[in-house]
């Protein structure tokens, strides 16, 4: 763990840098680990190691409040080490228990895979006629700095998470001194025992009220400027009272083109200081082609033809700064699809490896039957016929 550390990376309240630990690491490991060994026997976290510093940085130009600011919370580096060591070993106990629809935080999960997921339930239940689908995105506020120790433990321990664990993960959270530095102020120290460091219209409605009351007997609050409905209704008579979206269709490529165009004016300005090709390339694939990427397994087959052809525009000029071929948005796409299909369809725990069926020879995948384009057009549907292709 000390080897890895980043030695970019801002030291803790204790002073102690991650370039320290990353050179001195064979000869500090033996002193922490009988440091750390002794904490988990006594189930307690020392206080040296539960201090921080708070950083709030803006995340708008105007600032109105409070709200307006992110808190940055600097940590020790030597905790971190321990916490990557902790995780790990809860990994191993809670992950046959952790819902499977769950896509944060674990291993071969993406906001990709949680969109596409959403898109494949809501798509095959609108293949039935004179049905509707209504969606709730619900938002938390500052969820992790309202958790509280106790009632986070008894979660824990329902995860069969040894008790000795449990308890010293409580100790960790709580009596955590903390003080804010802005600029060269910096506030006094207080102490904290809250936070961690960073279908049918009844029965929606049923589900609602069962979220809020979930919500208040866990301390969490719904943030109502980001908590919003959509109802997704292709019928020409709506029910009573839908808000039915019937506007454009997603302006994604749009953005991402705005974006991707916004830093060809750096490759430009690299171009001009005779950066070899390679380099140049590499900065192109880092910066232009991730935002060219972005969710493309999920929006592509819906953009138009004209979105399409902007975005492959955007590649064009590119490759004239560059000066060579670069991959298309049709080939970025196929690609990313590709490798999102395999990762999926090899991992049982994914909630979408059901989805990729094998036939009895054992060499393709049967087909997902959509009724509709636009079902047909999803990801899974286009995943499952892609790699039956490539197969062929």
């Amino acid at each position: 763990m000390f080897r890895r550390q980043k030695t970019r990376k801002a030291p803790g309240p204790d002073g102690v840098s991650p370039s320290c630990l990353k050179v001195c690491a064979e000869q500090l490991a033996p002193t922490f680990a009988r440091i750390f060994n002794r904490s988990l026997e006594l189930c307690e976290v020392p206080s040296c190691f539960k201090s921080s510093t708070i950083n709030p940085v803006a995340k708008k130009p105007a600032i109105t409040g409070l709200n307006d600011y992110r808190p940055v919370a600097l940590t020790s580096v030597v905790m971190k080490s321990f916490e990557r060591l902790v995780l790990n070993h809860l990994k191993v106990v809670t992950s046959p228990l952790v819902d499977p629809l769950q896509f944060a935080y674990r291993a071969n999960r993406s906001v990709d895979d949680a969109v596409n997921m959403g898109l494949h339930y809501i798509l095959h239940h609108l293949d039935t006629p004179g049905t509707y689908a209504r969606i709730l995105f619900v938002d938390f506020s500052s969820a992790f700095n309202t958790i509280t120790p106790d009632i986070l433990q008894q979660k824990l321990i329902q995860l069969a998470v040894p008790a000795s664990t449990c308890q010293w993960i409580t100790s960790f959270l709580t009596n955590r001194r903390q003080r804010v530095r802005l600029g060269g102020i910096t506030s006094d120290t207080r102490t904290t025992n809250t936070g961690a460091p960073q279908g049918d219209e009844t029965a929606y409605r049923q589900e609602v009220e069962r979220l809020v009351h979930w919500c208040s007997q866990n301390h969490l609050e719904l943030n109502p400027l980001k908590t919003v409905e959509m109802t997704v209704d292709f019928r020409h008579l709506q029910v009573p009272g839908n808000h039915n979206l019937s506007g454009p269709e997603m302006d994604r490529p749009h953005r991402l083109r705005k974006k991707a165009q916004q830093r060809l004016y750096f490759l430009r300005q690299l171009k001009k200081f005779n950066l070899p090709r390679e380099l140049l390339k590499t900065f192109y694939t880092a910066i232009i082609q991730s935002v060219l990427c972005t969710s493309i397994t999920v929006w592509f087959r819906s953009a138009s033809k004209q979105d399409k052809h902007r975005l492959q525009r955007t590649i064009r000029t590119a490759e004239k700064i560059i000066g060579i071929n670069l991959p298309s948005i049709q080939d970025l796409y196929l690609s990313r699809t590709r490798s999102r299909a395999r990762n999926i369809s090899t991992d049982p725990s994914h909630p979408g490896c059901s989805l990729f069926e094998l036939l009895p020879s054992g060499r393709r995948y049967r087909a997902r039957y959509a009724k509709t384009s636009r079902h047909r057009d999803s990801f899974f549907p286009q995943a499952v016929a892609l790699m039956n292709s490539h197969h062929s």
